[in-house]
């Protein structure tokens, strides 16, 4: 049988619906939360962080897999169990090439429960609604951290745009404490003076 080639917004929504049937707690990270506070770009990949309780493992699977998403429930425990490490659960959808990255909460991980207990609602239109998404300071610890590894000029864009946006509603003392916590204040400078140069040439 054929299947109708999907949008990501549908996609995403895929996901979300999953979540809320499972009756799970969430918030959206990645390039769809700098949609909240930044400049929007495009992306083939969903970032959620779940609150994931072992009693609700089975019952996210099978919500996945009726939205064409197969993650066995071994997959999501293995992951949910580990004690170090941040690799997050892939989600691919089998009809179009999108992937959602779920980031399972950890009871030893401090800084993602943190950031979590400061989601925030926002509006972020017709396809998606009302979601939860990381607090703009939390997003830019996030982003950070994955420039830290990746080095991708990606996020450098996305936390110019959401400094050049939020500057003046920004914690940026909140910002230094989890950097230096996180062992990233030498990545963060750096980047500050990235961004620096990149908004000069606005």
């Amino acid at each position: 049988m054929a299947h109708q080639q999907i949008e990501f917004d549908d996609f995403a929504r895929l996901v979300l619906d999953a979540l809320e049937a499972a009756q799970l707690d969430y918030l959206i990270g990645g390039a769809v939360a700098v949609w909240a506070w930044g400049e929007p770009r495009t992306t083939q990949d969903f970032d959620v962080v779940v609150d994931l309780p072992v009693d609700h493992v089975t019952r996210l699977s099978a919500e996945l897999a009726k939205r064409d998403m197969l993650v066995p429930p071994e997959i999501l425990l293995d992951i949910l169990l580990q004690t170090k490490g941040d690799l997050p659960v892939n989600a691919l959808h089998l009809h179009s090439r999108f992937k959602a990255e779920l980031f399972l909460i950890r009871p030893w991980d401090e800084y993602r429960r943190v950031a979590f207990s400061r989601r925030r609602l926002v509006d972020l239109g017709s396809s998606f609604g009302e979601v939860y998404v990381h607090a703009p300071e939390d997003l830019i610890v996030n982003k950070v951290y994955y420039f830290s590894l990746s080095q991708q000029t990606k996020h450098i864009r996305d936390i110019a745009s959401i400094i050049d946006l939020m500057v003046d509603d920004l914690d940026f003392n909140y910002i230094d404490e989890w950097a230096q916590k996180l062992n990233l204040t030498a990545a963060w400078y750096e980047l500050l003076g990235e961004v620096d140069k990149l908004l000069s040439k606005q």
